[in-house]
Formats: C-alpha cells, sequence, structure tokens
C-alpha cells in the first residue's frame, strides 16, 4: 500500500488531530508525491508520527510548511538554505537579501554574455575574438582592473609617481568599476581591442619609451607651438591628401609656425612630436573613453604625424 492510499491505521476515531498521508497533502498543495517524499527525506518536513504500518503521517501545519519550501525553492534557495531557514538559523529576510543580490550579480553576468554573443553576431567574428569576448564576459570587474593595472605598472615601473605627468599612469588605469548591465555593443568592441592591445608587448614598451622620454623632459613635452593650427591646417592638410615635403606642403607648415624659425629648433619640434604622438596610445585613450561612457574626440594623431613630417621635410 503506497503513502497516497494508506488509511490513518493508528488513529481513534476520538482523536481531534488530523493527520495527513503523503497523497493526501499532495492533493492539498498541488505538489508531487515524488517532491513532498524527497523533501521530507531531506529533513525538511519531518513526520508528525507514523502508521502502524510504518508510513508518514503529518499534521495540519504541514501543507504550509510545503507551501514555504516550495517558495524558497522556486526562488532558487538550495536545500541547506531552506533547512536553515526552517530551523530558524536565517531569517527569510536575510536570505532573501543575500539570495538577491547574487541574483543581481548572475543577471549583469548574463546581460554581458548576451552582449556578446550579439557582437560576435554581428561582427562575424574571428575564432580568437570570440575567444578575447568570451574570456572578458568571464571576468569580474576587479579583474578588469588588474588587468589593465598590470599593464600599467609595468609600462611606469620605475618612474617617480611624484614626477610631473605621472598622473598619467592613473588616468590610464580609470576602468568603469562595472562595465553597463546591458553595455552597448561599441562597449564590448572597446573592452576586446583594449584586451589585444595591453597585451601587445610592442604596446608596453612604447608607451614606456613615453613614459620614460617625459619624466627625463622633468615632465610634459615642450610645446612652444599652439595645437590648434596643427589641428586646423596639418589636419587640413591630411584629408585634401597634401604631402608634407611638397611646396603645398611647406605653404601649410608655414600657416602653422613662422617661416623664419630655425632648422634645429624645427628638428627639435619633430623629434618631441614623433616621440609624443603614436595612433595606437591614442586609440587607448579613445578606447577607455568608451568603456567609461565619455563622449568620443576625433583623432589627431595623423595631423601631428604630418607636421613632424613637413618639419623635417623643410627644415
Amino acid at each position: 500500500m503506497t503513502d497516497r492510499t494508506e488509511p490513518f491505521t493508528t488513529e481513534r476515531p476520538s482523536d481531534r488531530t488530523e493527520l495527513f498521508t503523503i497523497g493526501q497533502l499532495s492533493d492539498r498543495t498541488g505538489l508531487s508525491v515524488r517532491t513532498i517524499r524527497f523533501w521530507s527525506d531531506s529533513g525538511l518536513l519531518p513526520p508528525t508520527r507514523r502508521s502502524a504500518g510504518g508510513h508518514r503521517l503529518y499534521g495540519a501545519e504541514a501543507a504550509a510548511r510545503l507551501d514555504l519550501v516550495r517558495t524558497l525553492r522556486e526562488l532558487g534557495l538550495g536545500l541547506d538554505t531552506v533547512q536553515r531557514v526552517l530551523a530558524g538559523q536565517a531569517t527569510v529576510t536575510d536570505v532573501a537579501r543575500t539570495h538577491a543580490d547574487a541574483l543581481d550579480a548572475e543577471i549583469r553576468v548574463l546581460r554581458l554574455r548576451r552582449a556578446v554573443l550579439r557582437s560576435i553576431a554581428q561582427r562575424g567574428s574571428t575564432t580568437e575574438e570570440i575567444r578575447l569576448m568570451h574570456e572578458m564576459a568571464r571576468l569580474s570587474a576587479q579583474e578588469r582592473q588588474r588587468l589593465i593595472d598590470d599593464f600599467v605598472d609595468r609600462a611606469f615601473e620605475g618612474i617617480d609617481p611624484g614626477a610631473t605627468g605621472a598622473h598619467i599612469a592613473q588616468a590610464m588605469r580609470r576602468l568603469p568599476a562595472e562595465l553597463p548591465d546591458e553595455p552597448a555593443p561599441e562597449q564590448v568592441d572597446a573592452w576586446m581591442e583594449l584586451t589585444g592591445l595591453v597585451a601587445d608587448e610592442g604596446f608596453r614598451q612604447r608607451v614606456r619609451q613615453m613614459a620614460v622620454a617625459g619624466a627625463e623632459a622633468g615632465g610634459e613635452p615642450r610645446q612652444p607651438y599652439d595645437s590648434g593650427p596643427i589641428l586646423e591646417h596639418a589636419g587640413g592638410a591630411v584629408e585634401a591628401g597634401v604631402a608634407p615635403d611638397g611646396a603645398e606642403g611647406r605653404a601649410v607648415l608655414e600657416r602653422i609656425i613662422a617661416p623664419d624659425t630655425p632648422a634645429e629648433e624645427r628638428v627639435r619640434l619633430a623629434e618631441e612630436i614623433e616621440t609624443f604622438t603614436d595612433r595606437r596610445v591614442e586609440r587607448y585613450w579613445q578606447l577607455m573613453g568608451i568603456l567609461n561612457g565619455c563622449a568620443p574626440f576625433p583623432s589627431a594623431a595623423a595631423a601631428f604625424e604630418w607636421f613632424a613630417a613637413a618639419l623635417r621635410a623643410h627644415s
């Protein structure tokens, strides 16, 4: 005879306490006999007593207890946690708060993974790109920050943090505490590209070269020129396809610096600009801006490269 059909053989007609078999509890709660038996075996629903045949019988409060267990389980709580709540070792409020925090973290990860998958679908990504994006989705905010910190620490190793211009190192570390819950495709792509940059030893060496040069110069590179005309005129020459070493290039150069600027000063300026101008470093700042939600800024590296080339050509 099963728990569902067993009669109350241990109860006398005069007993006022109503007891239920597992089958009757199943009818009252809508839970399956198998589930109730499993929870009972796990200690979540101890029987009130047993029948003469050894079958479990439960008091009237068992139905309410089962409803609570079902609710907690549907919210995702494990059996051990449910047992602690039922035993009074933890309050539902505390458990709910902890579980809600855990779900928030899980939801953030799932949203990030969704954004990664959408980016892969839109980009037609290579195997390596897919691997990088998958790694990005797995990293916590602290792990992402550590990746950037390790890169900056190596690039600025041995440079006095109190030196003029050393604040650049701190700016290079500035990642958002968390990527947005639903990062835009460009933010996913930005992190993937940034990860590739900081993993490139050649890029790290280039950043270190710039950092060391800045420190040896006593701080920021000297700029006895206005960057505005460079961006305007040299940038315009780049867009127009004007060669820096021709007559037209000379005319553009003389809109930026005085025609009588000595040759040695032109060479010094060219060297300085070449030291502190790098398209990949500029791209690093653009990517950090995207990740931090900043407004995009146009590239200026090409204009400064043209200016340096024109200085050398007409010195």
